[in-house]
């Protein structure tokens, strides 16, 4: 599910590539409740790209634990290029009591994509960003900060791919229904 994958649903919209962290709603990837036996791909590829899980990762628990989207293709659906220049709008009032990430990651060793910033990411909490005029707020990701757009933006690696995961802590409603679109804008 971290890349490609043909289940419709590992998909958070239709006609977008943002991505579930657990297909079935569970942690232990079970279909129908366990009754239709379980999504083996579905979790072995969450295993490609993550070392643990736990039921604070899935289930809905309105204001505690967490709900996670990945995306790994830009609108086209071209492997993300750290070479170019994407933009992400992270909507206003995000559904998150506590806060939102955003982590980017190397697709080869699954780490943290190693940048001239030890952690490649912004996060609702922490940092200094610049909102828009409707409260939401515009990450971008390239090789070098959009002009004016530095406290935004999040380093990527020319010739290398990488993948973002969205994470929202203490989510306020279930799932991630209103997660934005990754672009590319030059």
């Amino acid at each position: 599910m971290i890349f490609y994958t043909p289940q419709e649903e590992a998909y958070l919209y239709e006609n977008s590539y943002w991505k579930v962290g657990f297909i079935g709603g569970n942690h232990e990837w079970l279909k129908d409740d366990g009754a239709g036996g379980r999504y083996l791909d579905a979790r072995t590829l969450f295993f490609y790209g993550a070392t643990v899980n736990t039921p604070a990762m899935v289930l809905k628990m309105v204001g505690l634990g967490s709900q996670y989207a990945m995306i790994t293709q830009d609108s086209k659906g071209n492997v993300l290029d750290g070479g170019k220049t994407y933009k992400l709008n992270i909507p206003a009032n995000v559904p998150a009591k506590d806060f939102w990430s955003v982590v980017i990651y190397d697709p080869q060793t699954r780490s943290e994509l190693q940048t001239s910033n030890p952690f490649p990411s912004k996060n609702s909490e922490a940092d200094k960003m610049v909102a828009n005029a409707d409260g939401s707020i515009d990450l971008y990701f390239g090789p070098e900060a959009p002009k004016g757009k530095e406290n935004n933006w999040i380093e990527t690696v020319p010739e290398k791919s990488w993948f973002p995961i969205l994470r929202l802590y203490g989510p306020l409603e279930p799932g991630l229904t209103r997660a934005g679109g990754l672009v590319r804008s030059s």
